[in-house]
C-alpha cells in the first residue's frame, strides 16, 4: 500500500474510532439523549475530519521529504477515513435506543481498532496497547461526561 494513503489511514481510523467513541460515550452520559449523541457524531465526524486532515497536511509538510502529491495524499485519506469512520457510529445510534446504541459502538470500535491495529503490526501486544488507549478514553470521557451531567 502507498505510504500516504497508509499514513491517512491508519491515522483517519485510529482517530475516528477513538475520538467518536469517546464523544458519543460521553455526552451519552452526560445527556441521556440520542439526538444530542448523534449531533456531536456529526459534528465530529465533519469539524474533526477537516482539523485532522489539516494536521496530517501540516505534519507531512513538516517533514521536508514527501512531494506536493504525497502530502496530498495522506491529507485526502486521513479526511475520508475520519469522516466514514465518524458517521459509521451513526448507524447503530440510528437503529436502536442510546444504550443499546453505545454498547455496540464500544463492539464496533474494538473491531476497528483491533483489524486496523493487527493488520498494522500482525502483533497482539499492539492490539492490547491500543485498545488499552481506547478504553482509558472511554472511561475518562464517561466520567467527564456524568460529572458535567449532574451540573443539569
Amino acid at each position: 500500500m502507498n505510504h500516504s494513503i497508509k499514513v491517512g489511514l491508519c491515522f483517519g481510523m485510529t482517530s475516528g474510532t477513538i475520538t467518536t467513541l469517546g464523544l458519543l460515550v460521553g455526552l451519552a452520559a452526560g445527556t441521556h439523549s440520542r439526538l444530542y449523541v448523534i449531533g456531536g457524531v456529526i459534528v465530529i465526524a465533519v469539524a474533526d475530519a477537516c482539523a485532522d486532515a489539516l494536521g496530517i497536511h501540516v505534519s507531512e509538510e513538516s517533514e521536508h521529504s514527501h512531494t506536493a502529491k504525497e502530502v496530498w495524499l495522506s491529507t485526502l485519506s486521513a479526511f475520508a477515513t475520519k469522516f466514514l469512520c465518524a458517521a459509521s457510529f451513526l448507524v447503530p445510534l440510528g437503529l436502536l435506543d442510546l444504550r443499546q446504541a453505545v454498547v455496540v459502538s464500544v463492539l464496533w470500535s474494538t473491531i476497528l481498532l483491533s483489524s486496523m491495529s493487527w493488520w498494522l503490526t500482525r502483533g497482539w501486544r499492539s492490539v492490547a496497547e491500543h485498545l488499552a488507549v481506547a478504553a482509558a478514553v472511554v472511561a475518562v470521557a464517561h466520567l467527564v461526561g456524568t460529572w458535567v451531567g449532574g451540573w443539569a
